[in-house]
């Protein structure tokens, strides 16, 4: 069990990672940040109380306040925010064990996303760009990722 632990948290030395592993710790970062953005907009708004700028729809305000933007009171939009920061600070570290956490962390987001992007468009009746933004910028993460902790 301590010998599995101890290659769970493997450290790679910073000057031996090869060329594609900087490769897609760059654009796992490029996509993790554009996310933070994204859901730091969207938790901003949340508490400020303000309408989101949205596209001509008009269906960021009424997915924004729908039963949907919660779980267990919690803004979605903050647990989004969570999530990228979890990744962004995974893409950092080079412990395998990081790997595999950013890559959970991002499959999760994924399926939940694609679970609210369901509830938008058969539930609510409504889309919301921002959250589409999220669900794309998660999807192409938990594609990313999963590349990286496949190549433990």
């Amino acid at each position: 069990m301590c010998v599995e632990l101890q290659q769970a948290v493997r450290w790679r030395p910073l000057g031996r990672v090869d060329a594609g592993e900087q490769r897609l710790v760059r654009a796992i970062l490029l996509v993790a940040l554009a996310g933070v953005a994204v859901s730091g907009y969207l938790t901003y708004i949340h508490y400020a109380g303000i309408k989101p700028i949205c596209a001509a729809s008009g269906g960021c305000e009424k997915v924004q306040s729908s039963n949907y933007s919660t779980l267990a009171g919690i803004p979605v939009a903050v647990l989004g925010l969570g999530s990228y920061v979890v990744i962004v600070a995974t893409a950092l570290i080079r412990a395998d064990l990081a790997k595999v956490i950013g890559c959970l962390t991002a499959l999760v987001g994924f399926g939940f996303s694609a679970y609210l992007t369901y509830r938008e468009l058969f539930t609510i009746h409504a889309i919301c760009q921002w959250c589409v933004a999220s669900a794309v910028l998660m999807t192409v993460l938990a594609v990313l990722t999963s590349v990286r902790a496949a190549r433990l």
